[in-house]
Formats: structure tokens, C-alpha cells, sequence
């Protein structure tokens, strides 16, 4: 009996753990919204995820790459291992150290169950046969540079199975792991890291220079924006004001080339990110716009 027992325990195991190696496409489509569509791999008008956008950073200007499952020019070659390293940890394939222009130091803490999710719907992606372009003025010696910074600005995040599933706690690890609400509406320091005593306060330089506000409930922040307001804004990208989102932000909620965004995942997902960020600590930073 009790080998009986055992060799169940086993099995389930070995078909939970297969389970979440292969992932879901259909859940990895949600992750796909809530991430913006991975915005930053699309250019307009598209193809989506194929990559050559420019983004500017303290380390030279980078251009996004493709995230299609062409063999050739994109990740159709990659395990899924290898896609996960260049999500979660900052690892390209081959060893190398990615450049903090990915903000996997935020997908850091995206469950192990998400992440394969995630790269379940990129394989299923239009592959698209589009060349990465290489980076234009990176530091000397810039993959140890990328490792040194790594060691010295990014914390440990122990990653989980699963992630929370709802309320605030699910709404802080969406804005922070998954639609990477931080990263934008967080300063960096003059070394380019996350300036956490600021964390969601906006910044005049925010990702392509864009001035990006304060989202604390503070005065100088959306103060005087509830709960549905921010959920509101998620969706459609109309603000309380009657005006709208531009830029980066009107982006990730409408998809670029087609794509997904904001506006397609779900609406529990978003009201519950709207009802953590009316819980951060409200923080006094006056943004210019």
C-alpha cells in the first residue's frame, strides 16, 4: 500500500512538473496583455515581437529584439530554458550577460508557472524573419560591466511556483513583475538602477526620455483617482479628465502592430492593480509634464 501511495506521489509529480515545463499558450495570451504585448519587440505597424525598436538608455542605444519563433533571427531555436534565462535572469543564450535595458531584474519575480506560460504563447507568434540589430555606443567590456552592475544594483528575488490570484497581493505582483508599472513610473539613479525610495513617483526621464507621472496616492500623484478610475484607464486609456494616454503608456494599453495590450486582459487583472496602487506609501514628487 504504502508503495502504492509513493508511486501515485510520483506520478503526479512527474505530470505536474510536465505540466508546467511545456506551459499554456492560451493563459500565456493573458500574461502577453498584461505585459503590455511586449511592446518594447514591436515596432509600429509591426510585425509584433520582430523586434528593432530603439531604446536609449545610460548604456548606449539599444534595439529590441526578436521574440518570434523564426529559427533563423528570432528565438524558434531556443529552449525554453534559455528563453526563461533571458527573462528572469538576465542570461542570453551562450552565457552572456544581458544588458539592463531588459528589465528581467523586474521579470525576476515572475512565477515559475507565468513564465512558462509566457514563452508558450511566444512560440506561438507569426514567426518573422527580421534581423537583430546591434547596439550602437554599449561601454567597453560591456557584458562584465552588465555583470558587475547585475551583482551590484539588483536584489535577489526568490521566484515561486505560482503566483497570487487575487486582491492587492496579485495586483502588486502584476504592477511590479508582469506590466512593469515600476519600472516606468520608478527614477533611476545617475548608474541607471531603480531609485526604490521613489518607487512609483515618476520621472522626467522615463523610457525614451518621456516625462512619466507620479502613480502614488499622493497629491502630487492620482490622489484623487479611486480604484475604477485606474482600472478605467488600464482599459481604454482615457483618463478622469476626459483627456488620454500618449507615448509609452498609450502603447501597452492598446498593443503596438496589432498586438495585444492593457485593454485585453481582463478585468479582475486590472482592477487589481488599480486597488494596489491605491495602497502603495503616497509619496510627494512633483513631475513636470
Amino acid at each position: 500500500m504504502m508503495r502504492t501511495a509513493s508511486l501515485l506521489v510520483l506520478l503526479l509529480t512527474l505530470t505536474l512538473s510536465h505540466a508546467h515545463a511545456g506551459g499554456s499558450a492560451e493563459r500565456g495570451r493573458e500574461l502577453f496583455a498584461l505585459a503590455g504585448g511586449c511592446g518594447c519587440h514591436t515596432l509600429a505597424g509591426g510585425p509584433v515581437g520582430a523586434g528593432g525598436k530603439e531604446i536609449e538608455t545610460p548604456f548606449g542605444t539599444f534595439f529590441s529584439t526578436n521574440i518570434t519563433p523564426d529559427k533563423e533571427t528570432g528565438i524558434g531555436a531556443w529552449s525554453n530554458g534559455e528563453i526563461d534565462g533571458a527573462i528572469r535572469r538576465g542570461v542570453l543564450r551562450g552565457g552572456d550577460a544581458e544588458s539592463p535595458a531588459m528589465p528581467y531584474y523586474w521579470y525576476a519575480g515572475m512565477s515559475d508557472q507565468d513564465s512558462a506560460d509566457l514563452i508558450a504563447y511566444l512560440r506561438t507568434l507569426p514567426a518573422a524573419r527580421q534581423s537583430n540589430r546591434p547596439h550602437e555606443g554599449e561601454l567597453p567590456m560591456a557584458r562584465w560591466a552588465y555583470r558587475a552592475w547585475n551583482l551590484l544594483f539588483v536584489d535577489t528575488i526568490v521566484n515561486v511556483a505560482t503566483a497570487p490570484v487575487a486582491g492587492i497581493e496579485r495586483g502588486r505582483y502584476l504592477a511590479d513583475h508582469v506590466s512593469l508599472c515600476a519600472d516606468c513610473h520608478t527614477p533611476r539613479t545617475r548608474f541607471g538602477a531603480v531609485d526604490r525610495s521613489l518607487y512609483m513617483a515618476g520621472t522626467a526621464q522615463g523610457p525614451g526620455g518621456e516625462t512619466v507621472p507620479n502613480i502614488t496616492p499622493h497629491a502630487t500623484g492620482i490622489a484623487d483617482w479611486d480604484a475604477a478610475d485606474i482600472a478605467s484607464v488600464l482599459e481604454s486609456g482615457m483618463l478622469p479628465n476626459f483627456d488620454n494616454v500618449q507615448g509609452s503608456m498609450a502603447e501597452v494599453v492598446d498593443g503596438v502592430g496589432g498586438g495585444l495590450g492593457y485593454k485585453d486582459a481582463s478585468d479582475a487583472d486590472r482592477r487589481a492593480i488599480a486597488a494596489y496602487l491605491r495602497s502603495v506609501s503616497p509619496i510627494e514628487h512633483e513631475v513636470e509634464q
